[in-house]
């Protein structure tokens, strides 16, 4: 149990803060929380004081992610943005054998040195741990936060392929914010998001796409990321990795973060195959569980390809393959064997020139990325991938300095093709 427990009493008038791991994902998915009568906030302090926040309060040699979390989350507090005596803490718990899985307990540390030992920190996780009485996600919250990660996916997939082309700057942005703010009246009037109308949301997500005016005529470097979930989708863990690669001229793809939901899903139907545990859970997922989330991987697809334009994601059955002969996908410490997988992916649909994005000293990302480059070379001679650290004691200017020299090679091949 917490040492603070949140409360069913704790639920009428606290304020939970979220840190905002991915900007479009998490716009959109906030509001099934407030539908079932929490209030929230997502963090948008990204200033240099969080990063100074996490150094005082967690060790320099804890994942950099874990830092800026809780660096943010203290800032908040700091900065007045809630009562500190009204307000709890969200973060995720994996449970696996990550660092991510001891983020929980280093913020209830984090806050009794800080001087807020009153302040609930509520683990959002599927797993049973560190349960609250006044937080219980129920099936419905489930459903809309399913919903929401696939609208989220859909609007990321496509804004990236069509905001470095776009002939009038902001178009795209502001089709996301006309389309974060329909998703959320629905979720508000809690109709028209689910069923046959997630179906013709997306279709009609994909029309207003490609319905923007572009200039496909030149050819631009295609840049993929990969990595540490945070790392690879926060502004704030990546120093606005996505914004440099666009001023530079490059289209980007980041893999869809449904990919990442459903590869810790089919984890435990490996265990069952290796370790022989955890049968009925493998059993549940293998005829139940995935077959039923598969179909929404495939409404991404046929939503996306509907313009030829348009490059779908990957489904988990894909990726599976892709990972075959390359790593093993028992390999699932942190993002494992998902990392190479994207890698093929990113390579296979054209977008060689990858960065993979990881904390300093970040043993998963050292042997599914770092340790991969090599095969993947071998076996992909036109692969151009560049490992970044990020870290408190990383200079900005180094890691852009890393990436313009493989942009630099990029742009070579990319003119001995023209």
């Amino acid at each position: 149990m917490p040492s603070v427990p949140f409360t069913q009493e704790m639920k009428k008038d606290y304020t939970i803060l979220i840190p905002n791991m991915s900007p479009i994902h998490f716009n959109v998915m906030k509001r099934p929380f407030e539908l079932h009568g929490y209030k929230v906030v997502l963090l948008e302090n990204s200033s240099h004081q969080v990063i100074e926040e996490g150094l005082r309060y967690v060790h320099n040699d804890m994942c950099y992610p874990a830092l800026l979390v809780i660096g943010q989350m203290i800032d908040a507090i700091k900065s007045g943005i809630c009562d500190p005596d009204k307000c709890a803490l969200v973060i995720t718990q994996t449970g696996g054998g990550c660092r991510a899985s001891n983020y929980y307990y280093l913020l209830i540390k984090a806050l009794e040195r800080a001087g807020y030992p009153q302040i609930p920190v509520i683990s959002l996780n599927l797993k049973g741990m560190n349960k609250n009485p006044g937080f219980t996600i129920t099936p419905s919250m489930l459903i809309q936060a399913l919903t929401g990660l696939i609208y989220g996916d859909m609007l990321m997939l496509l804004s990236h392929q069509v905001r470095p082309y776009e002939v009038h700057k902001g178009d795209t942005d502001a089709l996301i914010d006309k389309w974060t703010d329909y998703i959320d009246s629905c979720y508000r009037e809690n109709r028209h998001y689910v069923g046959r109308w997630l179906k013709k949301n997306l279709y009609q997500m994909s029309d207003d796409f490609a319905a923007i005016p572009v200039d496909r005529s030149k050819k631009k470097v295609k840049v993929g990321v990969v990595g540490e979930i945070y790392l690879k989708y926060a502004p704030l863990g990546n120093n606005n990795l996505e914004v440099f690669l666009e001023e530079e001229d490059c289209e980007v793809m980041v893999p869809a973060l449904i990919g990442f939901v459903l590869y810790g899903f089919s984890n435990g139907i490996k265990d069952a195959e290796y370790y022989g545990r955890g049968k009925a859970y493998a059993w549940f997922m293998q005829h139940i569980g995935m077959p039923f989330l598969a179909r929404y991987e495939h409404l991404i697809e046929k939503a996306v390809t509907r313009h030829k334009e348009f490059v779908p994601p990957a489904t988990i059955k894909e990726l599976r393959q892709y990972a075959e002969g390359i790593i093993d996908t028992g390999c699932k410490m942190g993002e494992g064997w998902l990392l190479t997988a994207e890698m093929v992916e990113l390579i296979k649909k054209g977008y060689s020139n990858i960065i993979t994005a990881q904390p300093f000293g970040c043993l998963p990302n050292h042997i599914c990325a770092k340790g991969m480059i090599r095969p993947l070379k071998e076996k992909y001679p036109e692969s151009n991938i560049v490992p970044i650290d990020y870290d408190s004691s990383q200079s900005r200017v180094n890691q852009e300095n890393r990436i313009k020299l493989m942009l630099a090679v990029a742009r070579e091949r990319l003119s001995n093709e023209a």
